[in-house]
This record gives C-alpha cells, sequence and structure tokens, in this order.
C-alpha cells in the first residue's frame, strides 16, 4: 500500500477514535490531529473541498480547546453548590455512576453513609462532579470521602474549586482538608489542586479557614 494512502487510513483512522471519546479535551485534540492530517492528505490527492472542510475543522478545535484551557482555573466557569446528603437528587447521582465510581471507591454504596457534607460544580447548566466530606481528626480539619468528575471533564481538576482557600469548606471553618484512600492514590490530581503529603496522608492547608 502506497505511503500517501497509509497516511489517508492513518487520519480516518484517529477521526474514528476521537468521535468515540466521552472526554471533551480529549476529543477535541484527536478531532484536531485527524483533520490536520487528512488536510494533509486531501492536498497531496488534490480533493480541494476536503482541504477547506479539514481547515474549518482545524480551526473550530483550536479554538475550542484554547477556550477550555482558558477556562479550566476560571472561578467564573464553575459554580460549587453545597446539597443535604439527603437529597434524592444526590442519591441517585451517585447510584447513576455508581459503577464508574467503583472503579476509584472499593465501597460506593457506603459513601453516603459516612458523607456529612456534598458539594456539586456545575458549569453552566452542567453536572460536572460531586465531592462528599465529613469530619476530620481534629475540629478544623475535613477528610474527602468521595470527589468524582464525571467523564467529559475529567481531564480537567474542577475539584480545585471546592478545596480553594476561599471555598465552601474554608467557609465551613475548615483549615485543613484531608484527602480519602482512594484519592491519595491519584497524585498528579492531588497536586494539581494543592494537597501535598504529610506522612501517608495528602492533606491540603486552608489558609483562608476560620477559626
Amino acid at each position: 500500500m502506497p505511503l500517501l494512502e497509509l497516511v489517508g487510513w492513518f487520519g480516518s483512522a484517529v477521526l474514528v477514535v476521537s468521535l468515540l471519546q466521552t472526554r471533551v479535551m480529549r476529543f477535541r485534540v484527536l478531532n484536531a490531529v485527524a483533520s490536520a492530517v487528512l488536510i494533509g492528505y486531501n492536498l497531496a490527492i488534490q480533493v480541494w473541498p476536503m482541504v477547506g472542510l479539514n481547515v474549518v475543522l482545524v480551526g473550530i478545535n483550536v479554538g475550542v480547546i484554547w477556550g477550555l484551557l482558558r477556562k479550566r482555573h476560571d472561578a467564573r466557569a464553575y459554580d460549587v453548590v453545597a446539597l443535604g446528603v439527603k437529597e434524592p437528587f444526590l442519591a441517585h447521582l451517585l447510584q447513576r455512576h455508581a459503577e464508574d465510581i467503583s472503579r476509584f471507591n472499593p465501597s460506593p454504596e457506603r459513601l453516603l453513609a459516612e458523607a456529612e457534607h456534598a458539594f456539586l460544580v456545575s458549569s453552566g447548566d452542567e453536572l460536572v462532579g460531586v465531592v462528599l466530606a465529613r469530619a476530620g481528626d481534629t475540629p478544623d480539619e475535613q477528610q474527602v470521602v468521595l470527589d468524582y468528575v464525571l467523564p467529559p471533564y475529567r481531564d480537567f481538576t474542577p475539584g480545585e474549586f471546592v478545596f480553594r482557600p476561599d471555598g465552601p469548606f474554608a467557609q465551613m471553618g475548615a483549615r485543613r482538608v484531608v484527602a480519602s484512600p482512594a484519592m491519595a492514590a491519584s497524585e498528579r490530581y492531588l497536586e494539581a489542586v494543592g494537597f501535598r503529603a504529610d506522612g501517608a496522608r495528602r492533606v491540603l492547608d486552608l489558609a483562608g479557614g476560620q477559626a
């Protein structure tokens, strides 16, 4: 098979793979790569309408990627709402995503029983994730029971808006947040949102916590 034809098949394969992604960022990146490859292929075989189409797709994807990166740490793009742990919607949410949650938490059915506080993270009208917590070992400490992000937003760190120094934990009077054992395995994520090692634990100090 000629090399040029292989390039065309490769671009088409990446395009198909991109359409199978549930994560917003991964879809956009793969779709942009596929379109860029197909620009080169269609230029070589002089199929100009397809060149134009893929140029437009690359531009759209790059624009969306830039917007996603620009807003990923922007508090104006996300909202954090406190929710009672007995609310039916919260139980429905956890039940609906129980299989996915169980990949990170061995006993998802116990989460609500342990939790004392719940926070939903949203972006516009879309639900992004949920954080559950309970009292820690000291009066000014909270321990995370669950930090779950829905698959489309898993390339980002929306939990940071719950863990910020001026976020809901600090407003509750907490000065320290302790990661759950399930979270402790995600070291890159914990570092990204500000947790540090404290012996066997991973903790986040909230300078804005109130006494």
